[in-house]
């Protein structure tokens, strides 16, 4: 049995995870900004943690550090999104984004390093997103960002010396959840890219219909629990997002990357 510490437990790939973990007998300490969103279910203890609140952030995990007395793991999985043209984004908008996706997610990963470097023991698991290498048309604060964590974490896979605190970055594809709904939800975009971001919109959805479920990202957390040297980076998503098109993505130039994801994109 471990003790872990989810952040966003309350839905999609969260609550698919927390739901794993507490059926394997883990006791896991699932935050969400509203915690009574969080499902009532043996061995997950609510959280109230807010990403955008430096002081949440910090008191949600120290208090439930002092209850759970350590943690063997912490899984870095809350955030948001958003949709509309690079062009139109305020920087209000960017800096939430990365406030949400980046800073919050550094400070809790800092947190629980601190701890695990004491108990020279621990595995941490950082959800960015595919979208840091393969971005989406009209997220770029979103992409931007998942990519500013996907290489803080790799830097500090370099630095950290020889130990038993491991940290992953877990990349999930196109996974079905209400996350897409919730990133369109009050999009604003100048009308000279209303057609692209209708095409966009349509292929995107078209996607997330077709694409697997959270609890696929939920097998893979358990599988790496179970590793003693699990890799650094673990891209989770059908088998065309998660193998093929990185791959083959990582030999092209940029022009042809660009090319080959306005086509995949209808734009």
């Amino acid at each position: 049995m471990k003790k872990i510490f989810l952040t966003g437990a309350s839905s999609g790939i969260g609550k698919a995870i927390a739901m794993a973990l507490t059926e394997q007998g883990h006791e896991v300490w699932g935050t969400s900004r509203d915690a009574s969103c969080l499902s009532n279910i043996s061995r997950l203890h609510p959280a109230r943690l807010d990403l955008s609140d430096s002081r949440s952030i910090s008191d949600a995990f120290n208090a439930a550090l002092a209850e759970a007395g350590h943690f063997d793991v912490v899984i870095n999985n809350a955030g948001s999104g958003h949709f509309g043209p690079a062009e139109n984004l305020s920087a209000e908008s960017i800096t939430n984004q990365f406030q949400l996706l980046v800073f919050g997610h550094i400070q809790l990963m800092q947190l629980a390093l601190a701890t695990m470097r004491a108990r020279e023991h621990g595995l941490i698991i950082n959800v960015t997103s595919l979208a840091s290498r393969l971005p989406v048309p009209f997220m770029a604060a979103y992409n931007a960002a998942k990519a500013a964590m996907a290489a803080f974490i790799m830097s500090i896979q370099l630095e950290l010396p020889d130990s038993r605190v491991h940290i992953i970055d877990l990349q999930p594809g196109d996974i079905c959840t209400e996350f897409n709904n919730a990133v369109h939800k009050g999009a604003q975009y100048d009308s000279r890219y209303e057609a692209e971001v209708a095409k966009t919109w349509v292929m995107v959805e078209r996607n997330m219909a077709a694409a697997p479920k959270p609890e696929l990202v939920a097998r893979h957390v358990l599988k790496l629990l179970e590793q003693i040297n699990p890799p650094p980076r673990v891209t989770v998503g059908d088998t065309f997002q998660s193998k093929l098109a990185p791959f083959i993505f990582r030999f092209l130039p940029q022009r042809v990357r660009i090319w080959g994801l306005k086509k995949y994109y209808g734009l």
